[in-house]
């Protein structure tokens, strides 16, 4: 395997196998030089962002990590167990399952599929 290593602004290219390391190249390392700054764009009328949608009345559910909403498994108005399965939320490759904290009825979805969520972010309330 080949790796780069740099050391007070020397990069080593070593090529490792079976225990034997093997230096290939060695070169100095230089930072990149930082881009001349953009010239303005003419001033446009830019889009407001949009307002966050206010929650509806209940306990929101929120994403326990930042991730990628797979999949949506209830609807508004749906009546849910404590630890049924509502939202799928990929992360790090992996596929999380978010479960009702509590019985009730859905008040809200707030997630679409294929939303990415950050930590904390709501994703369903129920009333």
């Amino acid at each position: 395997m080949k790796y780069k290593v740099t050391l007070n602004n020397r990069t080593y290219e070593v090529e490792v196998e079976a225990g034997k390391a093997m230096l290939v190249d060695e070169y100095e390392a230089y930072a990149p030089a930082p881009a001349a700054p953009a010239a303005p764009a003419p001033a446009a009328a830019a889009p407001a962002p949009a307002a966050p949608e206010a929650l509806a009345a209940g306990e929101a559910v929120n994403a326990p990590m930042p991730g990628n909403i797979l999949k949506i498994e209830v609807k508004q108005g749906d009546t849910v167990k404590a630890g049924q399965l509502m939202v799928i939320l990929e992360a790090m490759k992996m596929e999380n399952e978010i479960v009702a904290p509590k019985a009730g009825t859905v008040a809200q979805v707030v997630a679409k599929v294929g939303d990415k969520v950050d930590t904390g972010a709501a994703l369903i309330v129920i009333a």
